[in-house]
Parts: C-alpha cells; sequence; structure tokens
C-alpha cells in the first residue's frame, strides 16, 4: 500500500472528513459537515441502479431499484417483477441503471432500467396500483457505453436517454414518446460512422455545452460532438480531444472561471479524480488534467448537483463495490461515499465530504429531495443492497 494511500485511510479512520491530497482544501473542521440519515432499504444484491418517484400516487416520493420499489414512508418493499438475487463476487444484475418517467403519460410513474452493458433496454409499465407485476416493453435492443445520460436532448420538457447503439457502433440518442398512450422510442443518430463511446463496455459520456453556444453538447473521453442545435439532424459535428482514461459520467463547466468549459470525471476501474482545464484554443480545445485525488477506487458513478444550497453544484461519487469481479484496484478496500463541495475561483477547490463508509456507488446515484424538506437526499443501489441517505439540518451551534 502506498503512503499516501495509507495516510488517506488513517484520516477517514479517524473521522476526519477530507481527503488528504493536497490539490483538495482541507476541511478539519467538522462543523462543516453536513449529516445525513442512513436508512437501509435492502442488503442483498439485485440492482445497481435505482430511481425515485411517486410510484403509487399518494405524494410521497418512492424508490425504485431493480426488482423492487420501496413504498415511502416506511419503505415497504413491494416487487416490479420477478427478483434474484446476485452473488457480488461472482455476478452482474440485469439492473444496471434506473430512471423514472411517466412513458406512456397515463399520469403513473415507470420504472426505465439498462441491462447488463451491450444488452437492452425496458420499460416497465405503472399498474396504477393493481397487484402482479409491471408489464415490460424494450425500448432498444443495444445499449453502448456504461454510463448512459438520462437528460432532455431536445428541449421539449421529457428526458430521453443518450447511449451507445452496439450493433451499429454509433452513438445516439432515444426520444421518450410525448402523447398519451404511444410507447415507442423515436432513435436518433450522433454520429454516422462508427465512433467511440459506442461500445457496450466503453467508459465515460456526458450531456453539457462545450463551446458556450448554448447547446449541450455529446462528451466522452476521446472528444466530442458539437450539437448542431436541432438535435434531430444527424451527424453531429466531431472535436476529438484527450480527456484521460476509462471514467464515468462526465460534466462540463467553466471551473476556473476564464470563459471556457472543463470537464469533470473520475475513474471508471481504477483510481482517480479529476478535472480537466480548457485551454481555450479554439473548437479544438487542448485540456491540461488536474488530479484531486487518487485514493478512492472505482467511482463508476457521478452526479452533480448542488447538495448544500450555496449556488454551486457539487460532485456525490464514491467507491463501486466489486466494479469488476476481481481483488485488484481497492476492490475489497471500503465502499466510501462521498460528496465534493466545490469551491470556486481561479483556482478551484473542491473540499471532500464523507457521507457512509459501507455503501458506496452502483451504476447512478441520485441527488434529490425526497422527503420534501428543501434539502437534497442521496439514494443509491449496488452490489451491498439499496440505501437512502436523509440530510439533515445542521446542529445549530
Amino acid at each position: 500500500m502506498r503512503k499516501n494511500q495509507v495516510t488517506f485511510l488513517l484520516c477517514l479512520g479517524f473521522g476526519i472528513s477530507h481527503f488528504c491530497e493536497a490539490q483538495l482544501m482541507a476541511d478539519r473542521d467538522k462543523s462543516q459537515d453536513i449529516p445525513f440519515k442512513k436508512t437501509v432499504l435492502f442488503t442483498d444484491f439485485v440492482s445497481e441502479g435505482v430511481a425515485v418517484g411517486d410510484v403509487n400516487k399518494d405524494g410521497k416520493l418512492d424508490v425504485m431499484a431493480g426488482p423492487f420499489w420501496f413504498e415511502a414512508p416506511n419503505w415497504e418493499k413491494h416487487e416490479i417483477y420477478e427478483p434474484k438475487l446476485y452473488v457480488p463476487e461472482k455476478e452482474w444484475s440485469n439492473s444496471m441503471l434506473n430512471f423514472d418517467l411517466d412513458v406512456n403519460l397515463d399520469g403513473w410513474i415507470d420504472l426505465i432500467r439498462v441491462d447488463f452493458p451491450g444488452k437492452a433496454v425496458y420499460w416497465h409499465e405503472n399498474p396504477k396500483g393493481a397487484d402482479g407485476h409491471w408489464e415490460v416493453h424494450m425500448i432498444h435492443e443495444t445499449v453502448g457505453n456504461e454510463s448512459p445520460n438520462f437528460v432532455d436532448i431536445d428541449g421539449d420538457g421529457r428526458k430521453d436517454i443518450l447511449c451507445g447503439d452496439v450493433t451499429n457502433k454509433q452513438m445516439i440518442w432515444l426520444k421518450a414518446p410525448t402523447k398519451p398512450g404511444e410507447t415507442g422510442w423515436e432513435k436518433y443518430t450522433i454520429s454516422q460512422l462508427e465512433t467511440p463511446g459506442s461500445e457496450n463496455f466503453s467508459h465515460g459520456l456526458g450531456y453539457s455545452d462545450m463551446n458556450g453556444d448554448g447547446n449541450p453538447d455529446v462528451v466522452i473521453r476521446e472528444g466530442w460532438w458539437e450539437n448542431p442545435g436541432d438535435p434531430m439532424q444527424s451527424n453531429w459535428s466531431w472535436h476529438p480531444s484527450n480527456l484521460g482514461e476509462p471514467v464515468s459520467h462526465m460534466y462540463s463547466y467553466d471551473f476556473n472561471q476564464d470563459g471556457f468549459a472543463d470537464v469533470f470525471a473520475a475513474s471508471a476501474h481504477e483510481r482517480g479524480i479529476w478535472w480537466y482545464e480548457n485551454l481555450g484554443d479554439g473548437s479544438n480545445q487542448k485540456f491540461e488534467r488536474h488530479l484531486l485525488t487518487e485514493e478512492m477506487s472505482e467511482t463508476h458513478a457521478v452526479a452533480f448537483e448542488d447538495l448544500n444550497g450555496d449556488g454551486q453544484k457539487d460532485f456525490i461519487t464514491g467507491k463501486r463495490y466489486y466494479a469488476h469481479m476481481r481483488e485488484g484496484t481497492g476492490a475489497l478496500e471500503p465502499a466510501y461515499l462521498y460528496w465534493f463541495e466545490f469551491v470556486p475561483g481561479a483556482s478551484p477547490k473542491w473540499k471532500a465530504h464523507q457521507i457512509d463508509d459501507d455503501s458506496g456507488v452502483g451504476l447512478n446515484v441520485v441527488a434529490k429531495d425526497i422527503n420534501e424538506d428543501g434539502l437534497l437526499d442521496v439514494v443509491i443501489a449496488n452490489k451491498k443492497g439499496i440505501f437512502v441517505f436523509e440530510q439533515m439540518e445542521k446542529p445549530s451551534k
């Protein structure tokens, strides 16, 4: 074990809520931490995806994760489809990412489930309170890239699926139905030729404005596709760039306030969390990598939300337990869950705060106010189970 890794683990072991990397702003004052209430909904491995929505229309936000939905506020468990318990060290689940959407616009929240990379994406139709398993429908037969995005591509207020098409080796987006009763998803092609980022095990994908024209672009670690303004057009312009090794969800933002979009990325299967500084040399930008830390391994999911309500978006990520079924790259290290508090400036900083040390992340992280108290909460599912972390008010001094 490396010296700085030992230091990092000792810091965590003594409950100090910061990383000991020089590039992260030290935060030894525990009064600055946010307390969270941890609730374990399920202790076995069924899903690495999770979603939140009002399943039974009682006005409360419930949790969906693979074969189950958990009814708020007491988290009673209900089945969506026939559950199977998987062995974390030996098996992958059939639920890698989950999203929530009223797909057929009947007024009831449905579950979108992304299967193993390269396999299909489905939606499970809410039975409107009736007993029994939910009817399942295929959306698309092959989904590439291990970090599909669920974002509103065309600005119609309905989230769509951004992913790779493994069969055709193209980057695509799948448009959600827009009329009641419709169930088909329209496919739109971003790249006409065989392109990187679209393979089943590709790592690294984001949907953010890279050139400042107000239109979100599609970002992968090999470069980015420029949004033509009408996202339904095919063959978006390609801009090659070097944004590092295989990562998870990618986000662009002007972190150092120099007028150019930078990129945040975290290693999917090795060590490292970075921000890539845009050197601003035109449309084919060059990027300089800045290391935040390499102590946390396998950060295979990242959320970008303002967790503490200070007006600046923060990053929520953590270790994915047994991201690969092997014991290398910290597979058996504690499954930490962290939020990185963004402090903007010409030399941007991130304060790292521990949420938990026995949960980590799966393939997507939900940061949402699930109990409607005005504070963002964190919901995850992975090989360790299904968890809700409710943000609590800080104790008054």
